[in-house]
């Protein structure tokens, strides 16, 4: 069963803050620019529109080779 999280910090355009997560012990690995922003589990949770979910907070981007 899918939930949903919320996405913290990271680049400004960014679109999607709130994404689908398959499990709260993984890391979120997002694509976008020709890469992957990185994003960790963090022990807070943010009350919103769909309730409350967990907060990811970014931490690197990478590249994806070509």
């Amino acid at each position: 069963m899918a939930n949903k999280a919320v996405l913290e910090g990271g680049p400004d355009d960014l679109t999607e803050r709130i994404v689908s997560v398959t499990s709260s012990d993984e890391d979120l690995k997002i694509p976008h620019r020709g890469g992957y922003e990185h994003f960790k589990a963090t022990p807070r949770h943010q009350d919103g529109p769909q309730g409350r979910l967990p907060v990811y907070e970014w931490w690197e981007r990478t590249e994806i080779a070509e």
